[in-house]
């Protein structure tokens, strides 16, 4: 056979331009490079009006020589055209409930339990949610989030908006929704929104009311957009959502279609690869001051290797209090913190430096020695932090509009 034969074609219809579809784009590519014989016509920017539409319109590819696509689907007519097409369609999208085609997205129910989780070892009991109503995936982060609050015996307020403006709907009539819930909301309270963009305005309206972020309004975001969060006063914290595993999982899904074999039963998920802290969640918010005192001695001492000992001077107080106090606001031991904030450093410092070696990765994060790094992070991230760094290359740097996955 020749090797004609073997190129299998690929539609890409998503707008590969998008923050954490150019990570995703990076992901399918890198498959294609590991397994060979793909060619592509990629998506080149979002259409004109909402982002959430598509560049590249799936009814288009009826006709062309094409084995099979990897799309965005965000509505019930972008599913049939999806579904006649008559070669296999990977969706990327949460939008819709069930769009009737093998899917492969991140773990969004996840999210929300990873942003609460967050939220909660800042020391909040009080927490909110700034999501959307109508799209599958803002229903399921909200799920998450309040699941994991009710499981902490927080508090939780919700404020959903819809998916998509009409035109006739001023922008200010949503603003005008926030301002007053915002108001309503009391303080000090950790928030998260359901992306990046919904979060920034969120700290606008902050601003506005002169509320402190994050002393008075903790603000949490999803996608990890870096125009958005590293451009934002104070910067912001996001959930990064795992963009380029989800794109190799979703080629790989492709290509077993693309020989013959049958879908999953269900959807494929990709869990979140965790919070990226920046300065709108950095504050300790719990009723006990030597919590506060702990807690942010360990934030700022990760390059140092230490153990529990360390933190029983820091208090003067005794082991078992120590215990007592980490389980009854953080529900694990101080090892386990600890242990868990020095990964969570050493992610950040992966993520950020792609130059920077292993050993020093774990050095800066108090390691005190590689092998013990390499099995913590195993066990708590489940890949090596070698596969970690790989999965977050093609990071982009492009504004995130408000998005439909």
């Amino acid at each position: 056979m020749s090797n004609a034969k073997r190129v299998k074609h690929v539609a890409l219809a998503f707008p590969v331009a998008v923050p954490h579809l150019a990570l995703i784009m990076q992901g399918v590519t890198d498959y294609a490079r590991e397994h060979g014989g793909w060619t592509f016509s990629a998506s080149p920017a979002a259409s004109e009006g909402f982002p959430e539409t598509l560049a590249m319109e799936l009814q288009s590819l009826r006709g062309w020589r094409v084995h099979g696509a990897i799309a965005v689907i965000t509505t019930t007519a972008q599913a049939r055209a999806a579904r006649a097409l008559g070669f296999p369609v990977v969706n990327l999208a949460a939008t819709l409930r069930s769009c009737g085609l093998p899917s492969v997205m991140v773990d969004h129910e996840a999210v929300g339990r990873m942003a609460a989780e967050h939220l909660l070892e800042c020391g909040f009991r009080r927490l909110a949610f700034y999501g959307i109503r109508s799209a599958w995936y803002g229903e399921l982060r909200r799920r998450g989030f309040v699941a994991r609050c009710e499981q902490a015996g927080a508090k939780c307020f919700v404020l959903e908006t819809k998916h998509r403006r009409r035109a006739s709907q001023p922008w200010r009539q949503e603003l005008e929704r926030l301002d007053r819930w915002m108001k309503s909301l009391p303080t000090p309270v950790g928030l998260l929104a359901v992306n990046d963009y919904r979060a920034r305005l969120v700290v606008d309206e902050c601003h506005r009311l002169g509320l402190s972020v994050p002393d008075d309004v903790a603000v949490l975001g999803v996608d990890n957009d870096l125009t958005i969060c590293e451009f934002c006063q104070p910067q912001l914290s996001s959930v990064s959502r795992s963009g380029w595993r989800v794109g190799y999982e979703a080629a790989a899904l492709l290509d077993r279609l693309m020989s013959g074999k049958r879908p999953p039963d269900g959807d494929l998920l990709v869990a979140p690869d965790g919070v990226v802290t920046r300065r709108s969640t950095d504050v300790m918010a719990f009723d006990d001051p030597r919590m506060n005192t702990l807690v942010q001695y360990i934030r700022d001492h990760l390059d140092e290797p230490f153990g529990v000992e360390r933190l029983l001077r820091v208090v003067a107080m005794s082991r078992r209090w120590l215990q007592q106090r980490f389980r009854r606001h953080l529900h694990c031991t101080p090892q386990d913190y600890l242990c868990k904030m020095r990964i969570e450093r050493a992610a950040q410092l992966l993520r950020r430096n792609e130059k920077m070696k292993i050993a020093e990765v774990a050095q800066a994060s108090g390691f005190e020695s590689d092998q013990h790094f390499r099995q913590v992070f195993r066990r708590l991230m489940g890949i090596t932090p070698r596969e970690y760094r790989r999965n977050q290359v093609g990071d982009a740097s492009h504004p995130l509009p408000p998005n439909a996955l």
